[in-house]
């Protein structure tokens, strides 16, 4: 119990540490220093295009949809070959784009279907001072070390049947790496050690999957770290059912239960409420209280809204309101408080995969052909700009570092930041 005690005081240390991260130093992780797609970054750029304030463009090989992590002066990407046999490690020079590293993390030669608008690199990885942590899903996870580049142990033997590829991302939280296995054939949550990638807990969903077919037991999620109260929790989208589990022991604490599955959207928390999608095809927005202990469905949930509803781009929270964009291009803006009716609706054009991201008040759309709307978040929609880079699909979500934005395309990765 004392070293329990202390691991949850370092943890609690680590997420305060996390939630107060300046955005100038890293994007650690999926969604950013505080899992949630805002940046503290005040001078973004609005506008720009392939002349106007890109610092430098530079080509990325082979194929991924992994956001960039930053750390310090490093950008880290993952990729691989379009037929997934080859899987890398990409390290490039933040102030000049130069490469530092290219590793070849792993050969793979019996490779599963995946969907046509997935990669064999999707998953988000995470970084902290030294490590890189990348993962290809079934394929295989890795730590290396940031300034030689050399692979510091590997975990090949974590499958499942994702059947559209791999999608979830990873986190750190204290001395853990969290992810989720959500396949076909099988459905857990496990925990490694980040020094050694032994595992520390596993646990297997606690869902009846006995009588649903197979397909809709996937699910692409990853999770968040909430405190509510003295109280921290992982909370865990998957299919059929949300779960909260004690990160330190992977003990379930709470579950709400839905139809819902293959899902993707990172959930969110504020106000007192969880915000989470459940299901990819007919998606809901879910607001719950995470106060409960075991099967809260009939008793916890606040609100639930299904119009409009974002099957893809993960949400944004500012203040009172809650922004998204869904698959065919429709941004929505909903009461956190409240949810139906929306506050407003706006079509934005074209199809969006990509994650939105916040910063000094304004939120950026990004879409799969490379064009970003930005406005200005309010009550009422107010769009400030469209801008256009070279015509390449777009999926995987940005990053921000000082006052840049890093986007990837398909073929590049773009610094933009505004020019003086």
């Amino acid at each position: 119990m004392h070293r329990l005690s202390i691991f949850i005081a370092a943890a609690l240390a680590g997420l305060t540490l996390a939630t107060n991260a300046l955005a100038g130093d890293t994007w650690p992780q999926f969604r950013g220093p505080t899992a949630d797609g805002h940046s503290d970054a005040m001078h973004l750029p609005v506008t720009w295009s392939e002349t106007e304030n890109v610092t430098w463009k530079v080509p990325v090989h082979d194929r991924g949809w992994s956001s960039p992590l930053i750390w310090q002066n490093q950008i880290w990407l993952t990729s691989a070959t379009v037929d997934g046999h080859q899987m890398y490690a990409i390290c490039l020079d933040r102030q000049t784009g130069a490469t530092i590293h290219d590793v070849k993390v792993f050969d793979t030669e019996n490779l599963d279907h995946i969907s046509v608008l997935n990669s064999y690199a999707s998953p988000t990885g995470a970084i902290e001072d030294g490590r890189v942590y990348v993962h290809y899903g079934t394929y295989g996870t890795a730590c290396l070390d940031t300034a030689t580049g050399k692979k510091l142990w590997e975990r090949r033997d974590l499958k499942c049947d994702h059947h559209e590829g791999a999608g979830s991302s990873m986190m750190l939280f204290g001395n853990l790496l969290i992810f989720h296995v959500d396949g076909r054939d099988v459905q857990y949550v496990i925990a490694l050690d980040k020094g050694t990638g032994e595992n520390v807990w596993k646990r297997d969903r606690s869902v009846d999957f006995s009588a649903v077919h197979m397909n809709e037991r996937k699910a692409f999620c990853t999770p968040i770290v909430i405190k509510n109260g003295d109280e921290l929790q992982l909370v865990s989208p998957g299919a059929k059912g949300i779960i909260s589990y004690n990160p330190a022991t992977g003990e379930e604490l709470w579950k709400v239960r839905y139809n819902g599955w293959s899902m993707a959207p990172r959930p969110l928390y504020g106000h007192g409420m969880i915000f989470f999608i459940d299901d990819y095809e007919r998606p809901n927005l879910l607001a719950v209280r995470p106060d409960g202990h075991g099967d809260v469905t009939d008793s916890h949930v606040t609100w639930r809204m299904s119009k409009g509803i974002s099957n893809r781009p993960s949400l944004i929270l500012l203040g009172d309101l809650l922004y998204m964009v869904n698959s065919e291009g429709v941004a929505v803006c909903v009461d956190a408080k409240l949810g139906d009716p929306p506050v407003w609706k706006h079509r934005l054009g074209g199809n969006f995969s990509a994650s939105p991201i916040e910063a000094a008040g304004r939120i950026y759309f990004f879409d799969e052909g490379s064009t970003t709307t930005v406005i200005e978040a309010g009550r009422e929609f107010k769009q400030l700009a469209v801008n256009k880079l070279a015509e390449e699909p777009l999926f995987a979500s940005p990053a921000v570092a000082g006052e840049a934005l890093f986007v990837r395309t398909e073929g590049h990765l773009y610094r933009i930041e505004q020019k003086n």
